[in-house]
């Protein structure tokens, strides 16, 4: 957690994920790096790598700097080293690209929710960034004055190719020491008994060393609701969930869990690649 990449747009939403970031700094001496794309056409873009004097180019770049400047003078990043990036990148290549570059620990990025991932900030690339980071990325919806995780849903199938997802969960875990709720929802569907969950969860997790967990089997009508249910009920203040990568969200589960999860959950959501 030594490194957090925030995008921003200069949004109020953007800002709500900024503000979690800073937090979550301050309790791990972490450093920020907050991102602004341009989005300009190609040839504009290509001009602003080789650093060419084209006039509108460099009229957004100099906002995008004095957007930078009003924002380092929060007193929520007072005591913060925060890292200025400004790109013009039109692909989602150029938030991977930093990730790698820096050597990030964890994405924050700010989403409206109502309308789904291709909401969230930076415009599609930020769908493109969670269907590709190879670390974490946190999902904030709403102004957090405190922002504290006790509480993780971690909702799973149990199969093996989630496995690597459940480590990164009990190492996110561990940084904040949280409690994770394995959860793994039956529905009508696709049932199995609670005796056969258990014995899958428990050899699931059987190579681990992670010890502060409890274990649900839960019944609903679909597994979105199951989760977004389970979670209301253990008041969790953070939701795990599997991405494919390239596959994208909607291959949650090795299948087609779609994005209304992330839509519909008022909680913070975190995504860990399988």
């Amino acid at each position: 957690m030594k490194k957090i990449l925030v995008p921003t747009d200069f949004s109020e939403e953007a800002e709500f994920a900024l503000k979690v970031a800073s937090q979550i700094a301050k309790q791990h001496g972490s450093e920020i790096y907050l991102l602004h794309m341009l989005e300009i056409p190609m040839q504009e873009a290509d001009a602003v790598n080789a650093q060419a004097d084209v006039p509108e180019v460099m009229f957004f770049m100099k906002m995008a700097h004095r957007k930078f400047e009003e924002i380092m003078d929060s007193d929520y990043l007072k005591g913060l080293t925060v890292h200025e990036i400004v790109k013009a990148d039109g692909s989602f290549n150029g938030i991977a690209d930093i990730c790698k570059e820096h050597g990030i620990s964890m994405i924050a990025m700010g989403s409206h929710g109502a309308s789904g991932l291709t909401e969230m900030f930076v415009g599609s690339n930020a769908e493109k960034a969670v269907r590709n980071s190879d670390v974490p990325v946190l999902v904030i919806k709403n102004d957090h004055n405190d922002f504290s995780i006790d509480d993780i849903v971690f909702a799973s199938d149990f199969k093996n190719d989630n496995k690597e997802t459940y480590r990164q969960a009990t190492e996110f875990a561990t940084a904040f020491d949280a409690q994770l709720h394995l959860l793994m929802v039956n529905t009508a569907s696709n049932f199995t008994t609670t005796k056969i969950a258990h014995t899958r969860i428990n050899e699931f997790i059987s190579d681990y060393s992670f010890k502060n967990y409890t274990i649900t089997i839960y019944n609903d009508e679909t597994v979105e609701k199951g989760i977004l249910n389970f979670s209301k009920d253990v008041d969790a203040d953070l939701i795990g969930i599997s991405t494919h990568g390239r596959q994208g969200i909607a291959h949650f589960f090795n299948g087609s869990i779609s994005e209304d999860l992330v839509n519909h959950a008022k909680r913070p959501v975190v995504t860990f690649k399988i």
